[in-house]
């Protein structure tokens, strides 16, 4: 008779029992602690583990009255055909906030029975979204990156999602193995003309779905703090109007994409405006406000998913 072999649990194995007891199986404390035979203390320290390490996701499945009447007043000013507002975190990362309800839309979009070409931009709120994601089977459908998947010094994008959504839903995924930015035009232009780019990037604009995220072009703007711009190269930007980024491509506060700095080596696929398909914009916190407001203006995005202080700056006047 074989025997089994058990190895010891790691302290992620007691942090993802203690959390499914409590989160799932509605378990006091004190009764976790019974249960696993340890203090109250260490059931308390494993439960908030449980949580800090991503092992649980919590979703809010209530929609709250305010949050309903901040998405209808942004489907009306800027004729969203999507748009999730979720409450705010008080001062936590706003990130925290919507990832739960960008997940839930994108899962949404991943159940629909049809095949369909998925396309993902990248940055910290779609990170998010991604690990937010529960597993599933979606092998019918297609995902397709929007922008480079190569930083500065050669490596992998740090906060690229394409594989790692793949991963987790089973669906073939089609990476866009070019620089973000280019060294110079003519060499992002050498990139473009490679046969399998460009058959990415033509999957990428005929895609049926888009979630991107939304970068800002103030000093803490994503493009600068990844290495992807300089200094001058953001101050030049700005003096010509920058005031935000879908992909990579930076556009004014009215949503209109510039002709100067990166944008004359993005190596990506542009999101243009007024698609007649989704373009889901995820994104939160008071330095996006200029940025957001300006890709819905010029419907680079038509649909939104951000949290309640940012969707009440949106729509101040």
């Amino acid at each position: 008779m074989s025997r089994i072999e058990h190895s010891d649990p790691t302290p992620q194995d007691d942090a993802a029992r203690a959390g499914w007891l409590y989160y799932v199986g509605g378990m006091t404390q004190d009764q976790i602690a019974a249960e696993l035979g340890i203090s109250r203390q260490r059931a308390q320290r494993l439960v908030a583990k449980a949580m800090a390490d991503g092992l649980i996701h919590v979703r809010l499945n209530h929609r709250i009255g305010t949050c309903l009447d901040l998405e209808s007043a942004l489907r009306d000013r800027f004729g969203l055909g999507r748009c999730r507002v979720s409450p705010s975190l008080g001062g936590a990362d706003p990130v925290l906030s919507i990832a739960p309800a960008a997940a839930a839309e994108l899962e949404r979009v991943l159940r629909l029975p049809d095949p369909l070409t998925i396309a993902l931009g990248t940055g910290r709120a779609l990170r998010g979204m991604v690990d937010a994601v529960a597993p599933l089977e979606a092998a019918h459908h297609r995902l397709v990156s929007l922008i480079g998947n190569i930083a500065p010094d050669g490596s992998a994008s740090f906060f690229d999602v394409i594989m790692r959504v793949s991963d987790k839903v089973r669906a073939p995924h089609y990476p866009m193995l070019v620089p973000v930015i280019s060294p110079t035009s003519a060499e992002r232009d050498a990139f473009r003309a490679l046969g399998p780019v460009k058959r990415v990037a033509d999957l990428a604009r005929s895609a049926d779905v888009v979630f991107v995220g939304v970068g800002q072009m103030s000093d803490d703007a994503p493009l600068l703090a990844d290495g992807f711009v300089t200094r001058g190269e953001l101050d030049q930007m700005r003096a010509a109007g920058a005031a935000g980024e879908v992909a990579g491509w930076v556009f004014d506060s009215q949503g209109q994409y510039l002709d100067v700095g990166t944008n004359t080596r993005t190596g990506g696929v542009r999101v243009e405006p007024h698609l007649d398909r989704p373009s889901i914009g995820i994104a939160a916190g008071a330095s996006k406000v200029p940025a957001i407001r300006g890709a819905l203006k010029s419907r680079i995005i038509n649909g939104l998913i951000t949290d309640e202080v940012t969707a009440r700056a949106i729509l101040a006047p």
